[in-house]
This record gives C-alpha cells, structure tokens and sequence, in this order.
C-alpha cells in the first residue's frame, strides 16, 4: 500500500505539471510565436530524454517517428500554445481533457474499433459538457482559441490511431524522444519562414521556457512513465484527470478567472463522461501498462497537455 501511494505521487507529477503549462504559456511566454514556443519546448526536452534512452530509431521507424512527431507533438504543441495564449486557462484545460473521448471516435474510423456503450455515452456527456461550458462562458470565448483546442485533440487523437496501429519498437522514453526531436525540428523553418527571428525573452519567459522544458516535458514524461511502470493502467489514467484540474484551479485562482454555475456543471459533465467512457465506474483494466500493453499507449497518449 505504502509503495503504491509513492508511485501515485510520482505519477501525480505529469498531470499536475501539464495542467500547470496552460497558466504558465498564458502568462508567461511571447503571444505571437507558437511556432517557435513549440520548438524550444519540445526540442530541448526530447535531447534530454534522448541522452537517457540512448536508442536511435531503426528501419522505418526514421519517417514514422517524423509523423507522428508531426501530430503528437509539433502542430499539437504549437495548437496548445495558441489555445493558451487566447483562452482562459479553465477553459482551454477542460477542451484538452476531451481527447480521450475523440480517440474513441478515431479508433472507431481508422483501427475498426467499434465503441462499446459506455464509449458513446461518455462521448456524448463529454461533448455536452463542452458546449455548455463555452455557452455559460460570462464573456465571449475566442473562436481562434477554440479551433486551435480542438483542432490540437483531433490531430493528437489521429496520431494516437497511428501510434496503436503501428505499434512500438522500443520503451516509451526512447519512442517519445523520437517524437519530441522530430517534432521541434520540424517546426524551426517554419518558425522562421511566418515568425521571423526568435522572439526576445525577458526573464520571466526565459524562467517560463525552462520551467516547460524540465517539468512541463521531461520530468513530466519521466514520472508518467515510472507510474505506467509501477501502477494499473486504470490507476494511472485515473491519476491523469488531474491535468484539467490543476487547470481549472490555477485559472480560478492565479488568474482570477470566474466559473458559473452553469460552467462548473458542464466541467462535472466532462470529467464524468471521461470516468464513464474508461469504465472506471465499473471495472478496469489492471495491468501494469509497461512496456508492451496496449491500455497503456492509450493512457500515455490521452492525458498530455
């Protein structure tokens, strides 16, 4: 018990840091360079992790690591950013926690897994959540803020459907490793093509960025996947609903946001729907998720933020 409470707390760290990077990229970093904000949080942390895993990817894993780093991790952070950026934090956490119900749907399309009743439930409470969350809003909710969130979990649910189907070559940290180089590369001529020259940081972005860096990716990565290790699978997606949460609570708090009723309602709806599409009311999946279980790339692929 005692062992198990530990890991937990250890685990606890990647969803409370990725709650944290909404509050921080709002208040922190430049506004108007997602592309280059991207890159420099996924490269650095992706040669960190690299260092650590020592395993460069082999045969096709070369251009499979490049589109997958494409979704999971260059356009799903530079849309991240940009959602941060226009979005209250509560709001633009809440939209994010909504990935794992569109994975359902893109596993449904492209992997032929049909969605079992507590599946479409939970995706219609999640959808419902979301509208009634974004309706109750006391000010009008930036539409450029929105399409950025959804368009983030639809392209990181895509990338999820080809993670699955492809499977993995390697552990978790030497596949992410992949996926966070490739993604920030990719992203540096672009930046520099519609950005211009790197943005001038000031010291309260300069602490931001390292912050992002250390505990948003790498550390954040690096406990998720000890807890994959050490814990159920159901466990540890349970432990992931903390990422909207520490959202919603930095937002309420630190930047002054205000919810309505009618929005706390419509969060309830969202974090239910979630419960209900795992089946956690019920039953759930105990196995320990590393490195070969398929239940644990879906809960390393759908808490990231």
């Amino acid at each position: 018990m005692e062992n198990s409470f530990r890991w937990a707390a250890v685990t606890a760290i990647a969803p409370i840091a990725w709650g944290t990077n909404y509050y921080v990229t709002h208040e922190y970093l430049p506004s108007d360079h997602p592309l280059y904000g991207a890159a420099l949080r996924a490269l650095p942390a992706g040669l960190l992790l690299f260092c650590l895993a020592r395993r460069k990817p082999v045969g096709d894993w070369w251009w499979k690591s490049a589109v997958l780093g494409v979704c999971n991790v260059g356009a799903f952070f530079a849309l991240i950013y940009v959602a941060s950026q226009l979005l209250p934090v509560s709001v633009a956490s809440m939209i994010m926690s909504t990935a794992p119900l569109a994975m359902g749907m893109f596993a449904w399309a492209l992997l032929g897994e049909r969605p079992t009743v507590p599946v479409v439930l939970g995706t219609a409470a999640g959808i419902t959540g979301v509208c009634v969350m974004l309706g109750a809003a006391p000010s009008a909710v930036n539409l450029r803020g929105v399409a950025a969130s959804l368009a983030a979990v639809t392209l990181s649910s895509f990338g999820y459907a080809l993670t699955k189907k492809w499977g993995r070559p390697g552990d978790l940290i030497a596949t992410t490793s992949w996926q966070l180089i490739a993604g920030g590369a990719v992203l540096i001529p672009f930046a520099v093509i519609f950005e211009g020259a790197p943005p001038r940081l000031d010291r309260a972005a300069v602490g931001g960025f390292v912050y992002v860096i250390l505990v948003c990716t790498a550390a954040a990565y690096l406990s998720w996947f000890i807890g994959l290790r050490h814990l159920g699978a159901a466990t540890v997606g349970l432990i992931g609903l903390l990422n909207p949460v520490t959202g919603v609570l930095l937002g309420t708090t630190l930047s002054g946001e205000r919810l309505s009723t009618a929005q706390l309602a419509g969060i309830a709806l969202i974090l239910a729907g979630i419960l209900v599409s795992k089946g956690w009311g019920r039953h759930g999946p105990s196995t320990s998720g590393y490195p070969g279980s398929r239940r644990s790339e879906v809960v390393h692929a759908e808490t990231r933020g």
